[in-house]
């Protein structure tokens, strides 16, 4: 719609993760790295929490893609209370079929599985993304699940991404048992308003932009309405960009910014998006 009026080859702020359009804060490059300790350092169970929109599903394909030959991969995503039993989402992120039997039966074929891919020099990396929707009981299936082992060596690791709510869930006092297993955690911050600043420019730059559409007081204005959180420094970006096309601006100035936030507040819309503090504001002619 403005790439065109903007010289842009595509839009650069999708709230779909895209490769292209990484960006490496230094709260990411941490969690990625405890990501990959966690792998390499055999940990029984690693743990990476993060705001809504901070940026974990992006890290999740990251290190899927990264992934040594010798690991077998199984993810679970967004699985629900009351949606089927833990044990049949880790079958089938496993690519093993599910069948109408008793639970040890499932049990051992689980078993039998890991044991094959220990035998054949491999191990089996369990991820669960959302992990703040388990319940206690399956959290405390999933430790019981990483005691699989031969001899000294463990078959299964275990991975939980999640929002904070996780690790409230993981400080009850009947999971003490699974935090004794936790050898790797991390949570992901927001961004700062230096980088902040840098992912917006990076971001139109990968898209082709020329020019600078956002000056400098525009991001700081775009961290303080979002808190440096990715997801809605890309979404306040893109209408802002829409916004602007709309007036014919070829940048996003500060009082475009704050026009835009105080309509939608008007409208109660993308109330997301934190007050701003005082500044110049707009005068509005009256009807």
């Amino acid at each position: 719609m403005y790439e065109a009026f903007y010289g842009l080859k595509c839009r650069p702020f999708l709230t779909v993760p895209d490769p292209e359009f990484l960006y490496w804060s230094d709260t990411h490059r941490l969690a990625i790295t405890m990501l990959r300790y966690g792998i390499v350092s055999r940990a029984p169970i690693t743990v990476i929490t993060g705001d809504v929109g901070a940026g974990k599903t992006t890290l999740i394909r990251h290190l899927m893609a990264e992934m040594p030959e010798d690991l077998t991969l199984g993810l679970i995503s967004n699985m629900q209370r009351g949606r089927g039993e833990l044990l049949h989402w880790a079958m089938l992120s496993l690519d093993q079929e599910i069948r109408d039997e008793q639970y040890v039966q499932t049990f051992r074929r689980f078993q039998d599985v890991l044991v094959e891919r220990y035998g054949e020099g491999r191990r089996v990396v369990l991820m669960i993304d959302e992990a703040q929707n388990l319940s206690t009981a399956q959290l405390e299936e999933l430790r019981m699940l990483s005691n699989i082992n031969a001899e000294k060596d463990e078959l299964l690791q275990l991975i939980l991404v999640g929002q904070p709510k996780l690790r409230e869930i993981l400080n009850r006092s009947e999971l003490e048992q699974l935090v004794q297993r936790i050898s790797a955690d991390y949570h992901l911050g927001p961004l700062t308003v230096r980088e902040t600043r840098t992912y917006i420019s990076q971001r139109l730059q990968i898209a082709g932009a020329t020019q600078m559409i956002f000056p400098a007081r525009s991001c700081d204005l775009i961290f303080e309405a979002t808190g440096g959180v990715p997801r809605l420094i890309n979404i306040l970006c893109d209408l802002c960009l829409v916004h602007g096309y709309s007036e014919e601006c070829w940048q996003i100035e500060e009082n475009l910014i704050r026009e835009f936030l105080i309509e939608t507040a008007e409208r109660g819309i993308y109330n997301q998006f934190s007050p701003l503090s005082d500044g110049p504001k707009l005068v509005r002619e009256q009807p």
